[in-house]
């Protein structure tokens, strides 16, 4: 599963805009658009998610989840869960 904050920050790595992630991934810029603006995790249509994935990666992109490991060498950019205050 892909974020929103995941798939801006993505496009910023890039250095992309929406249209250009929407050409790659071979679908609409609202599309793209509706993606950025969910909250949390992407939703809408599979078909449409699993496109906008494989064009990130194509791209050269990582998708890292939560807890998981980067299998891959190269930078990156990680949100940390804040430490809760004592």
């Amino acid at each position: 599963m892909i974020t929103a904050s995941q798939l801006r920050a993505a496009r910023a790595l890039l250095g992309i805009d929406q249209k250009t992630l929407a050409e790659l991934a071979g679908v609409s810029v609202p599309t793209i658009q509706r993606m950025e603006a969910s909250q949390g995790n992407v939703r809408g249509v599979v078909e449409s998610l699993t496109k906008v994935v494989e064009a990130l990666d194509r791209a050269g992109i990582e998708l890292i989840g939560e807890n998981a490991q980067s299998v891959s060498s190269g930078r990156g950019v990680r949100l940390k869960v804040p430490k809760p205050r004592s």
